[in-house]
Order: C-alpha cells, then structure tokens, then sequence
C-alpha cells in the first residue's frame, strides 16, 4: 500500500471524523478533516486530495451540494467521493452517484467495509491516472508522427511542383526569375490580406509556380509564336486553365489544391470577363485573385517573345486603372500600398 495517498473526511459530527481517523491509520493515510461543507470546499482548492469521505446530512451546506461544486471544478473533478450516509433508502442513494460520487458507506460503518472501499477507489483512482499519463504520452507521439508525416508529404508535394515548374520552363518562354518573382509577389500580397493567415501565404507561395502549369499541354506553335495570336490560337491557349485543372483537380493535398485553384482561376477577372468560366467578384477564389495581379504585373514589366518590357510607371498605372475591372479592388489597395516592395522583387 502506498502511504502518501492523501484523504479528506468531512462530518459535521466530531466523534465519526475521529472513528474514521483511527480505522484509516491503518493504513498510513494522509489524514484531514473538515467539519462543514464550506471548509471542505477550502481545503479542496488549497491542495490535492487522492479520496473524499463525504457526510451527505450536513446543517449548512449538504454534501451533495459539496459534491456538485468537486465535479464542476475541473482541477479536482476526477477526486473519487464516498458517501457517509445513515440513510440507505434508493432514492439518496440514487441522489449521491447522480452528483458524482463514486460509493457510499452506510453509517454506522464497520472498519472492514471502510477500509475495502478506501483502498479498492483509491487504486482505481491511481490506476486511472497512470492511464491518463498513458494516454497522453501516447497521443503526443501520435502527434509528433502525424506532424512528420505531413511535412515529409509536403516536402513531396513541393518536390513534385519543382519538377513540374522546371518541365514548364522547358515548354515555354517563361523563365525560372518569372515564376519566383510570382512566387514572391502573391506571398506578399497574401501576407499583407486581411483574411489570409501566415499558412495561406506559405501555401500560395510554393502553390503559385504551377499557375501556367497547363502551358506544356499546347501546342509549341501557339505557345511560342511572336505575333499576336488568331481568335482560333486564342482559344487554345485559353484552354491550358482547364487542361492543369483537369490534370490537378484529384489531388486532396493542401498544396495541389491550391495549385489547381491557381491554375484554374488566375486568368478570370474582376468583373466577369476572364476565362474559362467567367467567374467575377468573390466567386473567384482569392489565391487565383492574388495570383492574377502577381502575373500581370511580372508579365508587363519583363520582356517576352510576343512583346517588349513596360515601363514601370506604364505598367503600375495600368494595374491601377483596372482595379474592379480586371483585378481586385483590395488587392490593387495593397499593391499600391506596398508597391515598393513590389519593384524590389520585380528586379530579381
């Protein structure tokens, strides 16, 4: 038997207090006693006790009442409670397991039954905290295995997105610095949205790179031609949001996800005059928002095959004059809010 369980016996009657007392030594308890519910309680939340002897007739407060206001503090809620009662009927003993005691003993009680009853809630209530210790180690590990699962599976996924982006540059005119400076662009502009947590920024920047993923799905003709295209080659090269979508939209992952929202949406606008679906407003996902704005700009600014770099004042003017036409009225706010930033990354 351990001797450094701790007992508390609350009787309004001295005499039972000392009966108890002297049959619990037995054991080598660590004995304290209160005469009235309310000394009881202050006991209670001055330290830690491991079992309640608990007198139900009190003057005052009832030990029932003692016993409701033990299971609704939620540091001392798991303390097992047994009863000392002289009424045996059904209905308090049903009253007493209803607040939450655990046993009862019927008054006057015999030093057999009462130690029995002690020593049987007392291990129950050690046994369970063991448990619980268990339990709790366990799901930390649980825990700890789960968090280096998922960053092994989004190491994958952005392993995947780097061969994906480097197979893109192979196919198309746009260079690694474009799709890191798009990269840099929505992470900031998402970093600087009101409603875009540190994750979300995280996830569009390593999501972002896929955005023209479907681009090595046209045919090279189209997509590296130096003029203007035809109304039927425009039409093609249109179609390389849906063929990404097609090709990303069965992935459950956190970052394809993104990447397929990206792909899909970034080249809708503002006011419904985008492709493919012609989505407007909020229908657009904000990532494909952000990601439209973060194109634009890094295409105007650089050279391509089909036409010369802008100027910066040309280029910062046209995102402005199409706020709540092409691009997000909030989001053309923060570009201009934070434009120098903007340029800084555009010079990588």
């Amino acid at each position: 038997m351990q001797l450094n369980y701790s007992v508390l016996i609350v009787d309004d009657v001295g005499e039972n207090i000392q009966v108890a007392m002297n049959i619990l030594k037995e054991d080598s308890y660590d004995l304290s006693f209160a005469t009235s519910g309310a000394a009881a309680l202050k006991l209670v939340n001055a330290r830690k006790f491991d079992l309640i002897l608990l007198d139900i007739m009190m003057p005052g407060m009832s030990g029932l009442e003692v016993c409701e206001q033990i299971r609704n503090d939620p540091q001392n809620s798991d303390i097992p409670i047994i009863f000392l009662t002289a009424k045996a009927d059904i209905d308090s003993v049903a009253e007493g397991f209803k607040v939450g005691g655990v046993d009862y003993i019927i008054k006057p009680f015999h030093a057999v039954e009462l130690l029995a009853r002690a020593r049987t809630h007392l291990e129950l209530h050690a046994a369970k905290q063991v448990l619980q210790r268990h339990n709790l180690t366990l799901q930390a590990r649980v825990n700890r295995t789960e968090q280096r699962l998922l960053s092994e599976l989004e190491s994958t996924q952005m392993e995947m997105i780097h061969i994906l982006t480097e197979l893109m540059e192979s196919t198309s005119d746009e260079t690694g610095k474009h799709i890191r400076r798009v990269a840099e662009y929505s992470r900031l502009l998402a970093q600087y949205h009101p409603s875009l947590s540190e994750e979300d920024a995280r996830t569009i920047f390593h999501a972002s790179p896929m955005h023209d993923i479907g681009k090595v799905l046209i045919p090279e003709r189209i997509l590296h031609k130096a003029g203007r295209f035809t109304e039927e080659e425009f039409e093609v090269m249109k179609t390389h949001t849906t063929k990404a979508h097609k090709f990303l939209c069965s992935s459950n992952r956190r970052i394809l996800k993104a990447a397929d929202i990206i792909a899909h949406e970034h080249h809708e606008k503002w006011d419904g005059s985008g492709y493919p679906r012609g989505l407007a407003g909020d229908k657009i996902h904000l990532y494909g928002r952000i990601v439209a704005l973060a194109d634009v700009f890094d295409a105007l600014m650089h050279k391509r095959v089909y036409k010369e770099a802008w100027t910066l004042e040309a280029t910062v003017d046209y995102i402005i004059s199409h706020r709540g036409s092409h691009f997000d009225p909030e989001l053309v706010d923060i570009f201009k809010e934070h434009l120098n930033e903007f340029i800084e990354i555009s010079r990588i």
